[in-house]
This record gives structure tokens, C-alpha cells and sequence, in this order.
């Protein structure tokens, strides 16, 4: 399934139908008053969450949703049908904006929750509210008023516990494929990822949380580099960033530099962000190389404060304390 996280689209309420202008004609009645009845309200346009939905993609191929308008009055008293409500499903973690400059409008994040984008129009009265003492046969009726119309952008932005981050090919994919049941594209090439991947983590004890694999971040992220700035808000859900690094041939780059490098990319794309819990874990522990060297590639980050865990996401090797160390820092967070 294709992955869409921005759409624009174009609301409106339904119209209220108008109000009647009837009298009563029954027989034996030779004073019959008014009797047109009130005009249905206009349907609503509904968006409401769909916790099966992990994409915006059915916007992409339709922009435009007009929902129904309400029934004119009838004779007899008779009141219009009000029109339907169209309900339109997001995927939880959806958020609402008026695209003509204004701002959050919703935030929709749990399964069943709604928003009225566009709220239908009120059917006029119909000329049986119009009666007074002076005037017995009133002849006017009201029309109904038009419906909300808006220009909106949809943003989704995953929901996740924990967020994987790092330099193209350091593993995030291999991983979140060995911690869970989802399968990304997995190969040795810069960007195999495209779109974020969402996966369920499950713990002994019944214990469990989301992790999402973010795409795209390289040096100058918050500017578009790569597919950074697309990306990137999709942390901003998350509560521990887990920062996978590797041992890269590529000149001047270290885990070191490369884990400096993506700490300053988020925090000029949002400094809360940046202030997150990490988890800071060295991948590829199978290469021999790369187990060789890690007592000294962790020191420089002991003397900053930073643990480095060490894995391998290929083999699972280090991934059982990897994940309890996760789970231990989103159990401190629920308790603050």
C-alpha cells in the first residue's frame, strides 16, 4: 500500500432545505391555517478515526466531498428529511488544517474520535411558524441556510512509543523486522526505506509498545535533505528515540560524528524533539570489525554521559537488552 501523510481536500456542509408555504384545505375545516412544514437540516461532513487505516491514500485520488443537502418542507405540516452526515475515515494520528492560512483545527488520535469539518446547513421554517393574531395566513417561509464550506490539509503523523532514527543502511529496517512483524524492504543501497514502518513490539508479561522506523535523515534533514524534513515529524509522537549507529567506510564519518551530527539536525528541526530520551546502540556487532573496535568507539561516548548499547540486528545478538532497556525508560516516563 502506497504511503501518504499530506493531503489537501475541499469540505462542504449540505444545504437546509427550505421551509413551505401550505395552508390547510380539509374539509369541514373552513378556517384552515398555515400548514408548511420546516426544511431538513443539511448533512455534515465527519471525520472520524479508523484505527484499521495507516495511510492517507484514498485522498489522493479524491479531493472533494460535498455531503447531502436536507428536504424541502411538504403541506400538512410535513418536515424535510435532514441529509445524511458523510463520515470520512482517517487513520489515528491525523491532524486537521484549515489550508486557507488558519490553524489546528483537530487532532485526531484515538480510534472512534470525530471532527464536523464542514457542518450542514439549518433548514428554513416553514410558514406555520409565522402565524400572529393579525395574521392568520402568513405567506412567507424561510430558505435554508448553505453549509460550512473549508479547504483543508490533512497531516498524519505516526503514533508510536518509540521512534528508530539514524543514517541510511545503519539497520533500522533488519531491526524492526527481527522486533516485530512487520517487513520492510530490506538491501544495501541508500534510501531502500521510502516510508515509515510501523511495528509492534511484544515482551514477556504481556508487556508491549509501537516503534517506528523513520526514513530519510542525513546531514541538513531539517532543510529537506534527503527525505528528512517530509520525515521527521513523525518522531514528534514518539517518547524514546532509539539512535542506530554503524561503523561506516565512508570517509570522515564515525559513530560518533554521525550520532553529533543527527542530534543537531533534530534539534534545529524542533529542540523538545532533540531532548527526548535516546537509547544510543551500536548495529552490525556480527562483523567482526565492528565487535573488535567497540570498547574503543564507546568510550568517547562514556565520557559524555552516553551509554552505547552494541547488536546485531542480523543475528539478534545484544537485541533482548536493547528492547528491556527500551521498555525500562517508557515505564519511567509513564510514572513522571
Amino acid at each position: 500500500m502506497q504511503f501518504v501523510d499530506q493531503v489537501h481536500i475541499h469540505v462542504r456542509g449540505g444545504s437546509g432545505g427550505k421551509g413551505a408555504v401550505a395552508f390547510r384545505r380539509e374539509k369541514f375545516v373552513p378556517k384552515g391555517g398555515p400548514a408548511g412544514g420546516d426544511g431538513g437540516d443539511g448533512g455534515s461532513v465527519v471525520l472520524t478515526v479508523d484505527s484499521g487505516l495507516s495511510t492517507l491514500l484514498d485522498f489522493r485520488y479524491k479531493n472533494e466531498y460535498f455531503a447531502p443537502s436536507g428536504e424541502s418542507g411538504a403541506n400538512k405540516d410535513r418536515y424535510g428529511h435532514a441529509g445524511a452526515n458523510l463520515v470520512l475515515k482517517v487513520p489515528p494520528g491525523t491532524q486537521v488544517f484549515d489550508a486557507d492560512g488558519g490553524g489546528l483545527l483537530a487532532d485526531l488520535r484515538l480510534p472512534g474520535e470525530s471532527f464536523v469539518a464542514a457542518p450542514g446547513g439549518k433548514g428554513g421554517r416553514g410558514n406555520i411558524h409565522f402565524a400572529t393574531p393579525t395574521d392568520r395566513a402568513p405567506r412567507k417561509s424561510e430558505p435554508g441556510l448553505p453549509g460550512e464550506e473549508r479547504r483543508l490539509r490533512l497531516d498524519l503523523k505516526l503514533l508510536a512509543d518509540v521512534g528508530l532514527l539514524g543514517f541510511p543502511n545503519v539497520g533500522k529496517s533488519s531491526l524492526i523486522a527481527r522486533i516485530s512483524a512487520a517487513r520492510p524492504k530490506i538491501a544495501d543501497y541508500p534510501f531502500t526505506t521510502l516510508v515509515p514502518n510501523l511495528g509492534m513490539v511484544r515482551l514477556s508479561g504481556e508487556r508491549s509498545f509501537v516503534v517506528a522506523d523513520v526514513p530519510g535523515l542525513i546531514e541538513g534533514a531539517h532543510r529537506g535533505a534527503g527525505l528528512g524534513d517530509r520525515f521527521l515529524r513523525h518522531l514528534e509522537r514518539t517518547r524514546v528515540l532509539v539512535h542506530l549507529l554503524e561503523v561506516s567506510a565512508a570517509p570522515g564519518r564515525t559513530p560518533l560524528r554521525d550520532f553529533l551530527a543527527l542530534t543537531r539536525e533534530l534539534k534545529l528541526y524542533d529542540p523538545e524533539l532533540a531532548s527526548r530520551p535516546q537509547i544510543v546502540v551500536l548495529n552490525k556487532l556480527d562483523i567482526p570489525e565492528v565487535s573488535g573496535r567497540y570498547a574503543r568507539l564507546a568510550r568517547p561516548f562514556k565520557t559524555r554521559g552516553i551509554p552505547l548499547l552494541a547488536i546485531s540486528a542480523a543475528t539478534g545478538e545484544g537485541v533482548g537488552p536493547l528492547l528491556e532497556a527500551v521498555w525500562k525508560e517508557l515505564t519511567r516516563l509513564a510514572r513522571e
